[in-house]
């Protein structure tokens, strides 16, 4: 059968997906965005994560986070050829971070997910004006 390929709106639809299933405390839906294989990482291993089941803990399993989480997207982008995407993110659980996750695709589903962030208490609109480019 081999590897589908996905289009870009359904890389953004998965990525929302992600965001929906934090927000709304779904954990389930949340990592079944994910490869059973999947590989979560915050370099160099600040987190680690490997397969469907350990993000599904991860992300609250039955019984949730203590605190709500929100995430939110601010920009998207998917190489469709490589199956590779980026999104830039506000996360907000603790604490706010602010990032970019570089996302790699198999068969539709997340397979690789590598985030770097920052974290910050300032809102998005005056994070990203501190040092503008």
């Amino acid at each position: 059968m081999g590897n589908i390929k996905i289009l870009t709106p359904d890389f953004e639809r998965l990525m929302q997906t992600v965001a929906e299933g934090w927000n709304e405390g779904n954990a389930r839906k949340a990592a079944d965005c994910f490869s059973e294989d999947a590989v979560y990482v915050e370099p160099p291993e600040k987190q680690l994560y490997h397969g469907r089941a350990a993000l599904y803990d991860f992300f609250g399993g039955d019984t949730g986070t203590d605190l709500p989480m929100k995430m939110t997207w601010h920009h998207l982008a998917f190489n469709e050829k490589e199956q590779i995407g980026f999104g830039e993110y506000t996360f907000q659980l603790n604490n706010r971070y602010h990032g970019i996750v570089v996302a790699k695709l198999e068969s539709g589903l997340i397979q690789q997910w590598r985030e770097y962030q920052y974290q910050s208490e300032l809102d998005w609109e005056e994070f990203i004006h501190q040092n503008p480019f």
